[in-house]
């Protein structure tokens, strides 16, 4: 069961995105106020308990994701989804970068007719704003489930900082996010 998303619940809500490798999802959204816990994991395949191997072949037919928790009076959905279009690009189908595979697709999991709605809008503002210089193929999906990632995949940036990939692909998008969103970053004293 999915929390309200009402502004004055004090209740938690899930939002499930996937936008290429979710090491660079998890990395940017842990570093938003509201936000409680990310955890990476696979979405929208036909396995039950798919592993990085069998995902990584593209026949399972999952989505690398994040299931992000958080607090709807601190950070909106809408917030959520509005910083999901800055960070990844939405408009290559399967894939980022390097990273090429139906795995690595633009995808919005919605958990209820709500999330849906506001993924509508956020997605038209998107393609109206005109930001993307080609048209955005972000996938809309009712959530069906979702399986966590290896243990060694969760908060990957924070425990691997100097490792190639982080150095190369995911700080310059911490670096990139922490500028756009600077009013909306945690603060750590």
């Amino acid at each position: 069961m999915v929390a309200s998303t009402s502004p004055n619940s004090n209740a938690r809500t899930i939002a499930t995105l996937g936008g290429g490798c979710f090491w660079c999802l998890e990395a940017i959204y842990l570093e938003l106020k509201g936000v409680e816990k990310v955890e990476s994991g696979y979405s929208g395949g036909q396995v039950d308990h798919p592993s990085y191997q069998a995902v990584c072949t593209g026949i399972t037919g999952h989505a690398e994701v994040v299931q992000v928790t958080f607090a709807p009076q601190v950070i909106s959905y809408r917030d959520l989804l509005q910083v999901f279009f800055t960070i990844h690009d939405p408009t290559t189908l399967n894939r980022q970068g390097a990273d090429v595979g139906t795995q690595y697709r633009s995808v919005i999991f919605y958990h209820d007719e709500e999330q849906r709605a506001i993924a509508e809008e956020v997605i038209a503002e998107v393609k109206d704003s005109k930001i993307w210089n080609a048209p955005l193929i972000t996938q809309l999906q009712p959530f069906r489930g979702f399986f966590n990632a290896e243990e060694y995949h969760q908060n990957y940036f924070q425990r691997n900082p100097y490792q190639g990939y982080c150095q190369v692909i995911i700080a310059p998008k911490v670096a990139k996010f922490r500028k756009m969103y600077l009013e909306r970053l945690k603060s750590y004293g």
